[in-house]
């Protein structure tokens, strides 16, 4: 369970607060599974650190690489965490408080806890995140700031992560997650009472979660490949009563065979593949919670087994720090300009890095599409149409400065949208378009601005396919996510993305 963007961010001259530069974000208040809104000025509102899908790559190349160079940046950090605000921000507290030096009543103390806690809970509620008894029960019942030890208890209990280990360069390690994933994450997972659960990346935290929704007949594992992370989780575990949970340190990719088989499994990391251990490991008509990255975009997608596959029956907003170990993988970032505009490309698409690297000296383009948006209304799947639509797809990364020198014009400066084919680029731009007459909300429409030889045709492209999500597929409608093994045949209606992994044959298609 961590986090490693905001330190890192800093130290590259990266910006580190959402909605810097009056840009929109993909998600709202008003949505349950929304993280962010939108002001007057669109600028963010962080609930958590979520914007690990978006630009943890950039944060982590170095400064200075040669423009139209591609580098392979290792796709570090652990565990869990962050809820992307449409891909957000990171955390807006990267320190740990030490513990209060003043003697506290410990009656007083339980009591205040007791109380923020139903407080938070009461809020997950009228959001619609929590929907079940069992869950809300669940939150109601387990000590987070037990698990959170010397952290104040508004800290415990406010709705953001908490940073738990750092490195020697103080980027972050391991972090519990902020309450409003961790409950998005559990209603999706749908744990009955004597289900077997396998965690896969731990704090102790969601274990004692699990362990309150599986009952006495039930069983949790949990396991992580940091040794002070697993003891951590163990000491909390014990103080808290909750020794029955399993606690194993090893690499999750392998599962852990000695406590199978699992009616649900629950990954806290960013994955970019689905481990085959993960599959043999569950039983058939068993659940798995797992954040994936699809062409750089991270989702928190619920499958079921079926056979040898995994059919998608969820699918969330998120965004986490990815994976170490086995499991770990690598993006190209290719630089476009200077040190402060980037382009990420995932999943080992074929990008002409030399062609890219002059597009951005060239006359723009911009067309816009009629589409529009209001403040606080989610469009977070228009990203993975995008990405099943055009054939080159990506998320551009800027600085502030590269947008204050007018070099681009991102709807998002963090991970924005992007097509590319050969040396031409294009991307989602937001202008204002007066306000909602019912609401007053502030509206804003979409539009494309392309660079390169071709911009103009690719602008269109990128516009069309804005306008055809808004009419048949706004809010999700239709979306499927699959999951086959290697090199399964597999036909598909148009659009559909075909996304060979390692170990699966990724498919994303829309009815």
């Amino acid at each position: 369970m961590s986090s490693s963007l905001r330190t890192r961010a800093s130290r590259r001259g990266w910006s580190t607060r959402a909605g810097r530069g009056g840009l929109i974000a993909r998600s709202g208040l008003s949505d349950r599974r929304r993280w962010c809104g939108v002001t007057h000025s669109v600028s963010l509102h962080t609930v958590s650190g979520r914007q690990t899908d978006r630009v943890q790559l950039a944060f982590d190349a170095p400064r200075h690489q040669p423009t139209g160079t591609v580098r392979q940046t290792p796709r570090q950090g652990t565990r869990e965490g962050h809820r992307p605000k449409c891909n957000a921000p990171p955390t807006r507290r990267t320190r740990v408080t030490p513990p209060s030096t003043t003697d506290a009543d410990p009656v007083e103390d339980a009591a205040r806890a007791n109380a923020l806690r139903d407080k938070l809970v009461d809020a997950l509620m009228a959001s619609g995140t929590v929907r079940s008894t069992q869950v809300e029960a669940a939150l109601r019942t387990v000590p987070r700031h037990r698990f959170l030890p010397g952290v104040p208890l508004d800290l415990a209990y406010a709705n953001e992560a908490v940073v738990t280990k750092r490195d020697d360069d103080g980027a972050s390690m391991s972090s519990v997650s902020a309450p409003v994933i961790v409950a998005m994450m559990l209603e999706q997972l749908q744990v009955a009472p004597g289900h077997r659960v396998l965690e896969i990346g731990s704090g102790g935290y969601n274990a004692a979660l699990l362990a309150e929704l599986v009952g006495a007949d039930g069983q949790v594992t949990t396991i992580d490949i940091d040794p002070e992370v697993i003891d951590r989780a163990r000491l909390s575990l014990a103080e808290t009563g909750y020794r029955r949970v399993r606690v194993l340190c090893g690499d999750g990719e392998a599962g852990a065979v000695e406590a199978t088989p699992f009616d649900r499994i629950i990954v806290t990391v960013g994955a970019w593949d689905l481990a085959p251990a993960w599959l043999e490991q569950l039983v058939d008509g068993g659940r798995i919670v797992v954040p994936l990255r699809m062409r750089g975009l991270t989702r928190s997608v619920a499958f079921e087994r079926d056979g040898d596959r995994l059919v998608g029956r969820s699918v969330e907003l998120c965004g986490f720090v990815p994976m170490q170990g086995a499991g770990a993988y690598r993006e190209q970032l290719v630089w476009l300009h200077a040190d402060d505009v980037a382009l990420r490309v995932d999943d080992g698409q074929s990008v002409d890095a030399e062609a890219l690297a002059g597009a951005l000296t060239s006359p723009r383009v911009q067309t816009w599409t009629g589409v529009t948006v209001a403040t606080g209304e989610s469009f977070e799947h228009l990203d993975l149409w995008l990405a099943t639509a055009m054939p080159g797809f990506g998320l551009l990364a800027v600085r502030r400065s590269a947008i204050d020198a007018e070099v681009v014009a991102p709807a998002l400066s963090w991970g924005c949208s992007a097509a590319f084919e050969g040396g031409t680029l294009a991307y989602l731009s937001l202008r204002p378009s007066g306000a909602d007459p019912g609401t007053g909300r502030k509206v804003f429409e979409f539009g494309v601005t392309a660079h390169g030889p071709e911009a103009k045709r690719l602008a269109d492209q990128v516009g069309e396919q804005i306008r055809a999500w808004n009419t048949g597929h706004r809010g999700g409608a239709g979306l499927r996510i699959e999951a086959h093994p290697a090199g399964t045949p597999v036909t598909l209606p148009a659009p559909a993305l075909v996304i060979d992994k390692r170990h699966v044959r990724l498919t994303v298609s829309w009815a």
